[in-house]
């Protein structure tokens, strides 16, 4: 399982870096909420692990770019921001869950699988490039069209 931390906490990101890395996930960590959009939206992951304050772009926006690109990751949001409206406007933003700081690695790791349980799978059964289609379950390449199949 692959993991993006967005946390500009440095001491804190290497911990929670160390607590996923125990587990033998591949963990990533950025520090600002402008790259935690670029890593992304530039590579796949099976969850974020995301703080609402941060530099050049707050959580709530990290969530809103990373939706409106279509990208369906489960987001978890770690942070310190306790109260109701926060954690609705985080959910609202497009979290899919909300955890208060300080936490228990336990109740990371627990809520990290349960985002990741029940994703669904995305199934192929061709692929097409111009004229040539690869049929991923006969494995035969067909080519339609004028252009000479080789």
């Amino acid at each position: 399982m692959k993991i993006l931390i967005v946390e500009d906490e440095k001491r804190l990101a290497n911990a929670i870096f160390h607590i996923l890395q125990e587990k033998k996930f591949l963990v990533d960590k950025v520090y600002d909420g402008q790259s935690a959009v670029d890593y992304a939206l530039g590579m796949q992951y099976d969850v974020i692990v995301l703080d609402i304050m941060l530099p050049k772009l707050d959580g709530f926006g990290v969530v809103k770019k990373l939706r409106e690109h279509k990208n369906s990751t489960p987001i978890l949001m770690l942070t310190a921001r306790d109260t109701v409206p926060d954690k609705v406007l985080g959910l609202n933003a497009g979290a899919d869950d909300y955890m208060t700081k300080p936490f228990e690695p336990d109740e990371l790791l627990a809520r990290i699988n349960a985002l990741t349980r029940r994703q669904g799978e995305i199934v192929m059964n061709e692929i097409v490039f111009k004229d040539l289609t690869l049929d991923l379950i006969s494995g035969d390449l067909k080519c339609v069209g004028k252009n000479r199949c080789i």
